[in-house]
């Protein structure tokens, strides 16, 4: 049996206050994460998605383009006028788009080669003061063994450099993004046959553990669809996943303990997986009042 995380029920998330003047004082924000695979490629799937579901904040992964190269004009015409890029030329890249003020706080390499797969925002509009940061966690190659396949070792240090940096926060904070991996023995289709598969192996799983640890982070996707809940994110190109559903949840919103009692919903856009030539991801959003 997967153990649940978290509260099981969506009321239990937030005591909300008993008046609507009260509740009026809150700001609502709604924060949106996607590895699009490929922003310029898929632009007309992003505007899509925020004419339907209107967030205030959306983190993108895998974008695979520079700054220079990105489609601002997209974005502005939504009404995202306030954006983010750290990005490099065909591959990663992460950017963070947003109808609210923001400024950046960081850049972390936490794989310590230059390739671009964080950055860090601080809104300043409704919702002022939190940080939301985004991360594109590499994927790690084919093989679960470090000495044989060195981009497997890069992940797992790329976790544990997070972990430390973890340790130090003291503001709340909501990270996103792709984790690649699937941590739960329910994040998967199948478990046992996934065990020795890059994304789901134990010490990936023990790695984000200690990640998870070291704030003690809420995983808000599990929080309001609880264990053992189908709750997946990504779905390869190399198979039937209409027909076999063989999905994994590597796309995580985890919230600081000071923040966490403050998010109200969450929710999986699965349908964008079935649009036209889409992203192998699906988008999660989170809603919060603060």
């Amino acid at each position: 049996m997967c153990p649940a995380i978290g509260p099981g029920t969506l009321g239990r998330a937030l005591p909300l206050p008993d008046s609507r003047k009260a509740l009026k004082a809150l700001a609502m924000v709604t924060i949106a994460t996607w590895n699009i695979n490929s922003v310029r490629l898929r632009a007309d799937q992003v505007e899509r998605f925020l004419r339907e579901q209107a967030p205030d904040v959306l983190c993108l992964q895998e974008i695979k383009t520079q700054e220079s190269t990105f489609p601002h004009a997209v974005f502005e015409a939504a009404g995202y006028a306030h954006r983010v890029v750290h990005g490099q030329k065909g591959y990663h890249g992460v950017a963070t788009v947003s109808r609210l003020p923001l400024r950046e706080v960081s850049r972390h390499d936490w794989q310590d080669n230059g390739e671009a797969r964080h950055v860090g925002v601080e809104l300043l509009g409704a919702g002022q003061g939190l940080i939301v940061e985004n991360v594109y966690i590499p994927a790690g190659g084919d093989v679960a063994d470090r000495d044989i396949n060195p981009k497997f070792g890069q992940k797992l240090d790329f976790l544990e450099r997070m972990t430390r940096w973890a340790d130090a926060l003291d503001r709340p904070t909501l990270i996103v993004g792709d984790f690649n991996i699937a941590p739960l023995d329910c994040d998967v289709y199948n478990h046992k046959a996934l065990l020795k598969v890059v994304s789901h192996t134990p010490i990936e799983v023990a790695t984000l553990g200690r990640f998870r640890d070291a704030h003690g982070w809420e995983d808000l996707g599990r929080r309001f669809i609880p264990a053992p809940e189908r709750n997946y994110s990504w779905w390869s190109y190399r198979s039937y996943w209409r027909e076999k559903d063989q999905g994994r949840r590597l796309d995580h919103m985890w919230a600081s303990p000071d923040l966490a009692p403050q998010a109200l919903g969450h929710r999986i856009v699965e349908e964008t997986r079935r649009w036209d030539q889409p992203s192998d991801h699906v988008p999660l959003i989170t809603e919060f009042a603060l």
